[in-house]
């Protein structure tokens, strides 16, 4: 699993503790299986207690709870989240800038 994808599932269930697996699936834009995967290694490490429990409109549904080990890899996962997402900006903006100029030298109007 990866980084991103631990950081948008720890995200996902803090937000809606009790949503299935497919809706997860769903607002992800990955398989089912794959989410599954996720959730059982997020369970394997600790930072997720899964409880199974009744539901009237469902037989069976689980509520995803993330554990105090999990809120704090969530905070360390989402602190260089930010940072990475920071340097791509960066990135970004300085490959704009460079454009622009290049553009200007060549008399366009870029405004």
């Amino acid at each position: 699993m990866t980084e991103d994808s631990e950081y948008t599932l720890l995200k996902l269930l803090e937000a809606n503790p009790q949503a299935t697996q497919r809706e997860i699936a769903s607002e992800m834009g990955v398989s089912l299986g794959k989410v599954n995967y996720c959730v059982q290694a997020l369970v394997a490490k600790g930072l997720v207690k899964a409880t199974n429990f009744k539901n009237s409109q469902r037989k069976a549904a689980y509520v995803y709870l993330l554990t105090p080990k999990g809120i704090t890899a969530k905070a360390a996962i989402s602190l260089r989240y930010l940072r990475r997402k920071v340097q791509e900006y960066e990135a970004i903006k300085a490959e704009i800038e460079s454009l622009e100029s290049e553009l200007i030298a060549q008399g366009v109007d870029v405004s």
